[in-house]
């Protein structure tokens, strides 16, 4: 991802632009649970209160204007965290699951104002808002509610080893204590919260710094769980500048961050100094390879899809395609086809309004612009867009982009591009396709297309990336058992959903009972005479295999 999207250490995360139906007055009011207090009045009349703009990136208006926190104030947040801790673990998981089940029919009554919220303080239209984002919400709250008191329960077992013949061995999973995660702006929802619903219902606080630019969504579900009664201060909302991350690093006992390789190694540092654990997941480069046998009609419709899916702001969207020369002709004609009915600009107008929307951050249609010129001054053929838009009331766009004669060595194709942008590249046969597609620093998700189920899983297996979809793409990331995770510079820690999406946020501890214990094991002391016939009758016992 772009480094803007957390910001940990970026002076740019100050100036921040947010839109959203959720009234300014209850935002505040949320807002404030996470700052801490003054110690005198003398201290408030001296330093004005710390606040954050957030603007609509559509429309460049200010929908809400914020208290916010300072890294000072980390620790006395992260304090009331884990004074509320102890309490929500030891009413248990079952207990922990059930507040989950409520908020997820809260969310359901309010899935106007959430689907609203998203779009406007992200500048996305309310599709991408509903599908990606309240769908995924129903279906975390669900899964986690339901799968997650069982993965977390005790693992009671019978020792195996033939000299604790009656013993029992448990293996238990006991959480952190305080979780601290730093969002991304481009999923408020799915790359935020969906990391608090499973480290809550595993029996931590958390305290979530939302990415500055989309802070609003964390609000509003931190609203609702203050209505369906969540006890307090066990989820907390860090509204504040990119160092309160940085901050957050120091103080809490577990992070789990989501944004750019460049950024997430710094975190790693921190975390690596205090020996805490950390997941990290980062930028992405994703392939899409297309195999002379696949439906191109398929392909081409994905393809268009899942690289301008929310803008192209996706860690996962498709940004190299490769396709085999002998349907390399059709595919682009009827990408084309279908390119050329996709509109961007204000998804003001609702439901239909538009397929792309504006730059969540304006900075990164300049980033976009400098990666086409080095591709087009390197050979490459613009065949539609190529430019970014600025309107009159300061939004930016990109406007959607297909370009062709890319090759490997531009940067475009070399490195994250997070806009709407399709690269297409001609291959000549599986093994030229397979060496392209890993000739990359990232391996974060990539998608094979094939007729042939047996052959496309074949390349698939071979593709280094952490996720592989055969005939669709993103939207694996809604099956929820499959865990998810980078490879290479895309990621590191334990990954995201499946039972280590959960055990993640544990620490896991091993009892060992002995229920009838022998006075004397063999190999106690003192060895004495009879030790040389203890030791051979031993080895008899362990003879024969298991």
């Amino acid at each position: 991802m772009d480094p803007s999207e957390t910001g940990v250490d970026a002076a740019t995360d100050q100036d921040t632009t947010i839109v959203s139906d959720v009234a300014t007055a209850e935002a505040a009011t949320v807002a404030e649970k996470v700052v801490a207090e003054p110690k005198t009045k003398a201290a408030v009349a001296k330093k004005k209160a710390p606040s954050l703009t957030v603007r609509n990136p559509s429309t460049g208006k200010i929908i809400a204007e914020l208290p916010a926190i300072t890294p000072e104030d980390v620790p006395g947040v992260v304090a009331k965290g884990r004074a509320a801790q102890a309490r929500w673990e030891a009413i248990g998981a079952k207990a922990r699951a059930e507040y989950f089940k409520k908020l997820r029919t809260w969310l359901w009554d309010h899935e106007a104002e959430f689907t609203d919220t998203i779009s406007r303080e992200g500048g996305k239209p309310i599709e991408d808002a509903f599908y990606l984002e309240f769908v995924y919400a129903l279906s975390a709250l669900d899964y986690w509610a339901k799968k997650g008191p069982g993965i977390l329960a005790d693992k009671r077992r019978l020792a195996k080893n033939r000299l604790f013949v009656g013993n029992t061995v448990v293996e238990r999973h006991v959480p952190h204590g305080v979780v601290g995660i730093i969002g991304p702006w481009n999923y408020p929802f799915v790359n935020s919260i969906g990391d608090a619903i499973p480290a809550l219902i595993a029996g931590n606080s958390v305290v979530l710094k939302p990415a500055s630019k989309t802070p609003l969504t964390s609000l509003l579900i931190a609203r609702g769980m203050r209505e369906v009664g969540f006890p307090d201060d066990v989820f907390q909302v860090a509204v504040g500048p990119g160092p309160v991350g940085s901050a957050m690093v120091d103080n809490v006992d577990m992070i789990m961050f989501t944004g750019s390789t460049e950024v997430g190694k710094g975190v790693a540092k921190q975390a690596v100094d205090r020996l805490i654990p950390f997941s990290l997941e980062l930028g992405g480069k994703d392939p899409l390879v297309v195999l002379d046998d696949a439906d191109v009609q398929k392909a081409a419709d994905h393809a268009l899809y899942y690289s301008l899916v929310n803008g192209g702001q996706t860690c996962m969207s498709i940004e190299r395609i490769y396709v085999d020369t002998s349907i390399y002709d059709e595919f682009v004609e009827r990408l084309v086809a279908g390119f050329d009915k996709v509109s961007y600009g204000d998804p003001v107008g609702g439901v239909g309004t538009v397929e792309v929307g504006s730059m969540t951050v304006g900075s990164q249609a300049d980033i976009i612009a400098e990666q086409v010129a080095d591709a087009v001054a390197k050979g490459a053929k613009v065949v539609r867009g190529g430019k970014k838009v600025e309107k009159a009331d300061g939004a930016i766009y990109f406007e959607p982009t297909i370009l062709t004669e890319v090759t490997h060595g531009m940067e475009i194709v070399d490195e994250e591009t997070f806009g709407p942008t399709i690269q297409i590249m001609r291959v000549s046969g599986t093994e030229e396709a397979i060496r392209l597609a890993n000739d990359n620093q990232y391996g974060l998700a990539a998608a094979v297309y094939g007729k042939d189920l047996r052959r496309a899983e074949n390349v698939a297996r071979r593709i280094e990336a952490g996720t592989v979809a055969i005939n669709d793409s993103l939207v694996f990331w809604a099956e929820l058992q499959l865990e998810l995770g980078g490879w290479k510079q895309s990621g590191a820690g334990d990954g995201r959903h499946g039972e280590v999406g959960i055990l993640k946020y544990t620490k896991t501890q091993g009892l060992f009972i002995s229920r009838m214990p022998l006075k004397r094991m063999p190999q106690m002391f003192p060895y004495g005479k009879t030790s040389g016939s203890l030791k051979a009758i031993t080895k008899l016992f362990f003879r024969l295999p298991g």
